[in-house]
């Protein structure tokens, strides 16, 4: 089970803003998008959703934009993507009658289960530190 498109646009747009949690800054959509090379309209929406689901703050007017509503070590990721994708639908019972079914029915739920730990147990602050470290200078040893 891989990340959507929609999942991948949110959680970089909320490294972005973890980043500058706790400044006054606030930073806006258009250029989000254009340092990560994502559709401006297709992050708007993705940044709307995330909002309606509590995890940011918009600002409107010139100098308005997105800011983290609350700190990125009290925002786990599954609750991002429960703002993004919500409930996911399944085949009705009666569609999935075989045994060869039930074995990739219980394949799936184990997967959803692992999923949903490695999400619950991970934090935004912990990407940004991943991305910290990935972006930091490494020192240089001479010999």
């Amino acid at each position: 089970m891989e990340l959507s498109a929609k999942a991948q646009y949110a959680l970089v747009a909320l490294i972005e803003l973890a980043a500058v949690h706790g400044q006054p800054l606030l930073l806006q959509s258009g250029d989000i998008a254009g340092r990560q090379g994502i559709p401006d309209r297709y992050l708007e929406q993705v940044l709307a959703a995330l909002r309606r689901g509590g995890l940011l703050e918009g600002i409107r007017g010139p100098r308005g934009g997105y800011r983290l509503a609350r700190p990125p070590s009290q925002i786990n990721l599954d609750q991002v993507l429960a703002c993004l994708e919500g409930e996911r639908p399944g085949m009705a019972a009666a569609e999935r009658t075989s045994a060869e079914f039930s074995v990739v029915d219980a394949l799936d739920q184990r997967l959803a289960l692992a999923r949903t730990r490695i999400l619950s147990q991970t934090r935004l602050d912990q990407l940004l530190e991943e991305r910290q470290s990935l972006t930091s200078p490494q020192p240089m040893f001479f010999i």
